[in-house]
């Protein structure tokens, strides 16, 4: 037979005693230390982001562990590995702290006079076009204030989901199988184009790749992949020279000297204006793609709104000015 707890029954002090107890049986402090743990994969890395030393870490964590009666991690070797009972605490922890952040966001996008939408853009990207992608976010009223870093799409993502970022944008989409707290939406996508310093009109698109050293965004993005798969189908052999997480970095390099390199190619005009830089070809068989990934807690961000449910087909035709 179940009795319960009637507090009816109990005077103030009663209550409050029964909640000191409660509380006192869980310290929510030895709690976020080994969930910060957890997620950073060692000690050495929680204490850096707590601003705390390594040896109060441990500490508190050893506290939980009294509380718990049992081990959270075990070491094997260098490495710090959860316990069957780390990983049961750490899944109730994480609900719990994800939880608390979402609140907080929610509650400072909603407050604020001026809000803050904080984004992540992966270096890969033409940083023109998420210009004008991210041109879309900000309202006639302008009270929103936008602040974006540049990194890579993995980066971002684990950034993302240590909710340190509200939205990226990437040419990645999201692996749903990892991330069930993340959604993404496909924004769009173009071919690309090849230039070089000089003509080479004394050989043909794509054999005049061969003869001059090629710079491609790095294989670490999704088109520096799709490039490399492209010339293997191509039967092309190349002398990639250099590989660029910053698009607008390998653009400048590529510039200079007998180079080519590789930009989207609705850009094909801005980039040989002036008669410096020479298309070689365009093609439509290697597209780079835009997509938004954000998490579930901003689905009712304005900002996330506003981009979700803008049309950028005229944008990635090259039509948007």
């Amino acid at each position: 037979m179940v009795e319960w707890l009637n507090l009816g029954q109990f005077k103030r002090a009663d209550i409050q005693f029964v909640d000191e107890f409660i509380m006192a049986h869980l310290n929510y402090n030895h709690l976020y230390y080994f969930w910060m743990t957890y997620k950073r994969g060692s000690v050495t890395a929680a204490a850096q982001a707590l601003f705390l030393t390594p040896q109060t870490v441990t500490g508190q964590i050893k506290l939980l562990e009294e509380r718990f009666k049992g081990a959270l991690f075990i070491r094997k070797g260098p490495k710090l590995l959860p316990t069957e009972l780390g990983q049961l605490v750490f899944k109730y922890a994480d609900k719990m702290f994800s939880l608390s952040y979402e609140m907080m966001d929610i509650i400072n996008y909603s407050g604020q006079e001026n809000q803050l939408f904080e984004v992540g853009v992966a270096d890969a990207l033409s940083k023109s076009l998420a210009a004008k992608v991210l041109e879309s976010v900000i309202p006639k009223d302008g009270r929103l204030q936008l602040r974006c870093i540049e990194s890579t799409h993995e980066m971002l993502l684990g950034q993302l989901s240590e909710h340190k970022l509200d939205m990226i944008l990437s040419d990645c989409a999201l692996d749903s199988d990892k991330q069930d707290t993340l959604f993404s939406k496909w924004l769009g996508e173009c071919g690309v184009a090849f230039f070089s310093s000089e003509p080479l009109d004394e050989f043909a698109f794509p054999a005049c790749l061969e003869t001059r050293p090629l710079l491609i965004p790095s294989r670490r993005s999704a088109l520096g992949r799709k490039l490399l798969g492209w010339f293997e189908e191509q039967g092309l052999s190349v002398n990639i020279m250099g590989e660029f997480d910053d698009a607008a970095l390998m653009t400048a390099f590529g510039c200079q000297k007998r180079r080519i390199f590789v930009a989207p190619s609705i850009y094909t005009e801005d980039i040989m204006r002036g008669g410096l830089v020479y298309q070689l070809g365009t093609t439509e068989a290697i597209k780079e793609e835009y997509y938004v990934i954000f998490a579930q807690r901003m689905i009712q961000h304005p900002a996330v709104k506003r981009l979700c449910e803008q049309n950028f087909s005229e944008l990635f035709a090259g039509i948007n000015e």
